[in-house]
């Protein structure tokens, strides 16, 4: 496949996903992460805290609404050590999405993104595999989270600009960065060639 087929192929996977979770920001709006009787004096802003939550409720949304979405199904049952959060399933396509949330009133830092032994491995066994992340900005006030309107991000690893912590072997990157178009080859070169602390076949 060449440069331009990958690239217009993920392009157009992500504008798919996009549109998805564009509808779900607009379906969720907002929600309490818990009673506010419990929480008296609100939720400190900590991303870490209730990603996993934010997380959970994006993903069994879109699989609750499938049908308003236009999706034949939406699988959740993933191990938590996959690098997606589910898979979007579409005719026949299958979206393969990990969900990031990030807090607009703080920093904006690189974060880590994902274990390069996991990305080489599972793009270099199953040839069908792109994985888009869709990062949702959310905003805390007390113990309400509020979606940012229009407010998803995506964006391939494929074009991430390659950077790999030496401390844990993982990639790191701004959510919101210029993307590096590159063929899937490439990228597994880059991988390898980064890798510290991992030796990948």
């Amino acid at each position: 496949m060449t440069l331009e087929s990958e690239v217009a192929l993920i392009e157009s996977e992500m504008l798919e996903v996009k549109s998805i979770f564009l509808a779900i920001v607009k379906l969720l709006k907002a929600f309490n992460i818990t009673d506010p009787q419990l929480l008296p004096y609100g939720l400190k802003p900590h991303t870490r805290s209730v990603s996993w939550i934010v997380e959970q409720v994006i993903t069994q949304q879109t699989k609750f609404h499938a049908a308003q979405l236009r999706l034949a199904d939406v699988d959740i049952n993933v191990p938590d050590t996959c690098l997606h959060d589910c898979i979007l399933l579409k005719l026949d396509y299958k979206y393969y999405v990990n969900i990031k949330i990030h807090n607009v009133d703080g920093r904006h830092n690189k974060n880590d993104i994902s274990a390069v032994e996991k990305l080489y491995t599972q793009y270099t066994v199953n040839a069908d595999y792109r994985l888009i992340y869709a990062c949702f900005p959310v905003k805390f006030q007390n113990v309400e989270i509020s979606f940012v309107h229009e407010g998803v991000h995506v964006f391939s690893p494929q074009f991430l600009p390659i950077y790999v912590n030496p401390r844990n072997d993982k990639i790191q990157a701004f959510y919101h960065h210029t993307p590096i178009l590159r063929t899937r080859t490439e990228f597994l070169r880059l991988l390898k060639d980064n890798s510290k602390s991992i030796v990948l076949q």
